[in-house]
């Protein structure tokens, strides 16, 4: 039987506050594969001084990124966001829902006064595992 990837919520912790899992296990011997924060930057280098833009730039460079290793949403075991101003959640929980649909990762969310460059407003680390 091929190991995989499981996530629940513990019925002895209170229901997440939003769409995550509370613990993802990964089996013995995965491959492990930690990105670095992928940012709202678009094709061309620019970035979009509008925080939804961003957002959905950085979940297309995240897609990427997975693809390029043969990996995707399934495979996400663990979301770090950084931000330096408020998400807009029900976009954020939109682009989120399409590529996860209801099988959520782990996930830490944090607001900070300021990322790499003056223009980031977004940043988003993967920790994804193949089995």
């Amino acid at each position: 039987m091929r190991e995989k990837i499981t996530r629940k919520n513990p019925a002895s912790v209170p229901a997440p506050v939003g769409n995550y899992t509370h613990i993802t296990k990964i089996p013995r011997n995965a491959e492990l594969f930690v990105t670095s924060g992928q940012v709202g930057v678009d094709q061309q280098g620019q970035f979009p001084s509008n925080m939804n833009d961003q957002v959905r730039n950085t979940f297309s460079n995240m897609k990427a990124v997975l693809e390029s290793e043969g990996i995707d949403a399934e495979n996400i075991i663990k979301v770090n966001i950084w931000a330096t101003e408020q998400i807009d959640w029900d976009f954020l929980y939109a682009e989120w829902d399409r590529l996860f649909e209801k099988e959520y990762p782990a996930m830490t969310i944090g607001y900070l006064a300021e990322l790499g460059l003056p223009e980031i407003k977004i940043e988003i680390e993967i920790w994804a595992a193949k089995v």
